[in-house]
């Protein structure tokens, strides 16, 4: 039996990924909202509040996750996660998973919990990511702090940016792959067939829409709201090829 897990912001394309795994037999939770997330997500908000309390803002956009890493998980954070998961722990099929983005925000404990979940990494150029709202964009209402933001834009690029260095700051699980939600796109066939063999099961096929990719191209900065790229990007936009 697998247990399978996606990690990424908020309007990183998880979506497509979870829709995915549902059309091939995962059983994904229930109930789930349209963008495949599994709700209530109440519990999974708490917990994630819970972790926030082991670490610590060194000011700037500097974090140190260290507690997370190395501290006992409280019972507290466990129940909430279990509670969150009633339905995929319970089901007796092959395949059951979950996707909500606010997992990203408690990741280090999550693999903690589940060493032989199968963890996929969803990354998606951030100035494409940072375009819409979500519910993550603002850490305070999870309880993590970070310096004031100039406008909209920045608090959600500080948001893309702390939960990035979060997953890299935790040493990968077991089971890890990551994709880009670009190939996922634009090399559909090539990208599921490396998720085929990661899963060790058969994935369908959805239709994609090209036009999601690179979007930061036809968006109009608006100064209310702030610009879509911001130089701390840099390092991961070189990391995954964003610059080529």
């Amino acid at each position: 039996m697998s247990l399978i897990t996606i990690i990424g912001r908020g309007h990183s394309g998880t979506r497509a990924i979870s829709q995915t795994l549902s059309a091939s037999g995962v059983f994904m939770g229930e109930p789930l909202n349209e963008s495949g997330d599994l709700l209530p997500a109440e519990p999974m908000y708490e917990a994630c509040r819970v972790a926030a309390r082991s670490i610590r803002w060194e000011g700037g956009l500097r974090w140190d996750w260290s507690r997370l890493q190395e501290a006992d998980i409280p019972p507290e954070f466990t129940d909430l996660i279990h509670r969150y998961l009633a339905t995929v722990l319970a089901y007796p099929g092959e395949h059951r998973g979950w996707k909500i983005p606010e997992t990203t925000l408690c990741f280090p404990w999550i693999a903690r919990l589940f060493p032989e979940a199968r963890f996929i990494f969803w990354i998606r150029d951030p100035r494409d990511s940072i375009i819409g709202h979500h519910v993550t964009d603002d850490l305070h209402d999870f309880g993590i702090d970070y310096p004031e933001p100039e406008n909209e834009r920045h608090r959600r690029a500080i948001s893309w940016l702390y939960q990035y260095r979060l997953v890299r700051a935790t040493p990968p699980p077991k089971h890890w792959i990551e994709v880009r939600f670009e190939d996922f796109v634009l090399r559909q066939e090539e990208t599921l067939r490396r998720l085929e063999t990661f899963l060790d099961m058969p994935l369908a096929r959805l239709p994609v829409r090209p036009e999601a990719v690179g979007r930061w191209r036809r968006d109009d900065d608006d100064p209310s709201t702030g610009p879509n790229t911001f130089p701390f990007f840099t390092e991961a936009l070189e990391a995954h090829g964003y610059l080529e």
